[in-house]
């Protein structure tokens, strides 16, 4: 065992007006399962490429241990060729005997490492990497979201062989995952750093219960500021009252009160002593109150514009299928969706799912359809398997009926990001947003106002999903399709987001691998 220090670390981005970190001080034990919780954009990622040595920086970070990074950047031409003939460029010195037990453990056979990876499913390809990655001796992993995109077989595989782990920092905004897998959490709150022993839900209670004694202690200082000055304002009212009753009088003219005069002085002297005294308590109370809350996370409740259509049903599938090709991805389907419902799509990947929603999307001749849903080019190599997420209704065979209901208004989140370019004013203008509100809704889903000057192919991927996120709340709907929409999304904007569903319960349709996030939000599951 060994350890990491951390030691006033200071960087920002170039450009940048303001640091990510300043002045940060740590230490982590090499032998930790460490989880790693914060909001989108502090920098959980920034962190990792710093331990990489990926950019400059002020302080120091010192470790006797070799650090390797999930996921690996996998090139194009790579992906035309079988993982076995590159696996050595992704991690020098691996040997293949080792990944091929490691693949064992994730449920997979060696025959896989002889397939193209591009033609490797999502989560076999996080497999693969994942096997690669835990195959050497002694390093320290730094494991970057590994379940996004993956569906439930898949996650539960990964969570169960990272909890057979130790040695690693794991980001996820997974609750299900982190509980599952850490024995530490380091977070970076809003002004701080801390690190406790113990999982998620753990941490969660501990900040929970924090959060409640700091709160009732600035209640405690507040009321007693209040008191005080109450108290100081009486106080200068009495001195000056005092005051002002030496006006007028004359010693000469009145021998007999000689002392009067000076009594009055005395006596206004001590009131303006206490005033001050108390002034001082005030200035004491405020300092001891500054700071309490600036950890605390509280997130301000977001506001939905559910529309209510006029029909009980919204969408109707009656013995319907979807091919590619000679490919089915699945036939003989009964589904239909209620006002009122939020019914999740729950499956496989490759089982159908987006193509569902893309074919109801299409149905509805929702504006923008082909913009979000437009096809790729195909590599050879990928003709024998259907990437779900990506494939165009232009292609699609459909078999059985399937209905929408007429003049529905949906608002839609693709799970893809890659067409988010330019600014948000830009942004606004092609969506027909309110630029004002669009922000103002951002800002709840706590993006910084200085992301709002950049342009969007510099945010981080959560940044990213909180401007489709921002987009789709904005717009009034009888329907609400999401698709995978908290892929990145750290976890306090999950909590913020279950409760906005919870209180304005929109009828939704959504795809989401999430579990906590389902049982909580979710009226039905279709299995697919």
């Amino acid at each position: 065992m060994s350890q990491i220090s951390v030691s006033d670390l200071t960087f920002g981005y170039e450009g940048s007006f303001d640091n990510i970190f300043e002045k940060v001080s740590f230490l982590i034990d090499t032998d930790w399962k460490l989880g790693f919780i914060g909001r989108n954009g502090k920098g959980k990622t920034t962190f990792l490429n710093l331990l990489l040595g990926k950019y400059e920086y002020e302080g120091h970070i010192s470790a006797s241990t070799v650090f390797d990074y999930f996921p690996y950047r996998i090139k194009e031409e790579q992906k035309l060729q079988c993982s076995v003939d590159f696996v050595e460029e992704l991690k020098p010195g691996c040997e293949q005997w080792r990944v091929i037990c490691e693949l064992e453990k994730l449920g997979l056979s060696a025959d896989v490492l002889y397939r193209p990876f591009g033609t490797l499913s999502h989560g076999e390809r996080t497999k693969v990497m994942l096997a690669v990655l835990f195959s050497g001796e002694n390093d320290f992993l730094l494991i970057d979201e590994p379940t996004n995109h993956l569906d439930r077989e898949s996650r539960e595989c990964v969570k169960e062989y990272l909890r057979k782990k130790k040695g690693f920092i794991l980001v996820s905004h997974d609750r299900d995952l982190l509980d599952a897998c850490i024995d530490h959490v380091l977070v970076l709150n809003r002004c701080s750093i801390e690190i406790q022993k113990g999982n998620f839900s753990t941490w969660w209670e501990n900040k929970s219960r924090m959060d409640a004694f700091w709160q009732a202690e600035n209640e405690k200082h507040k009321k007693e500021i209040g008191r005080l000055k109450q108290v100081a304002e009486k106080t200068r009212e009495w001195a000056d009252k005092s005051e002002r009753s030496k006006i007028g009088f004359d010693p000469i003219k009145d021998p007999g009160h000689g002392g009067k005069r000076a009594y009055i002085g005395s006596k206004t002297k001590k009131m303006q002593s206490r005033r001050m005294q108390v002034e001082r308590r005030i200035t004491d109370e405020i300092e001891q109150k500054e700071g309490l809350l600036q950890d605390i996370e509280n997130p301000v409740d977001l506001k939905l514009m559910p529309m209510k259509y006029h029909k009980e049903v919204l969408l109707l599938a009656k013995d319907y299928g979807i091919a590619y090709g000679s490919s089915k991805v699945f036939c003989d389907l009964d589904f239909e969706l209620r006002r009122g419902e939020r019914v999740f799509l729950h499956g496989d990947n490759g089982c159908g799912k987006s193509s569902l929603i893309k074919a109801f999307l299409k149905k509805a001749q929702f504006d923008g359809l082909g913009s979000r849903c437009g096809s790729r080019e195909r590599l050879p190599e990928e003709a024998a398997r259907i990437d779900d997420a990506s494939a165009s209704t232009d292609t699609m065979q459909e078999n059985g009926t399937l209905t929408c209901a007429s003049g529905l208004i949906i608002s839609y989140i693709d799970q893809d990001t890659s067409g988010l370019r330019g600014n948000l004013k830009n942004f606004c203008i092609e969506n027909g947003l309110e630029e004002s509100l669009f922000c103002a809704i951002l800002r709840q889903l706590n993006l910084e106002r200085v992301q709002f000057a950049k342009n969007m192919e510099d945010y981080s991927e959560g940044q990213k999903k909180k401007v489709l996120i921002a987009s789709s709340l904005l717009k009034p709907a009888h329907l609400y399709i999401w698709d995978e929409p908290l892929n990145y999304i750290d976890v306090f904007s999950r909590i913020q987001i279950e409760n906005l569903i919870l209180t304005f319960q929109p009828t939704m349709l959504i795809v989401e691998h999430d579990v906590r996030f389902r049982e909580k939000i979710a009226t039905r599951v279709v299995e697919l």
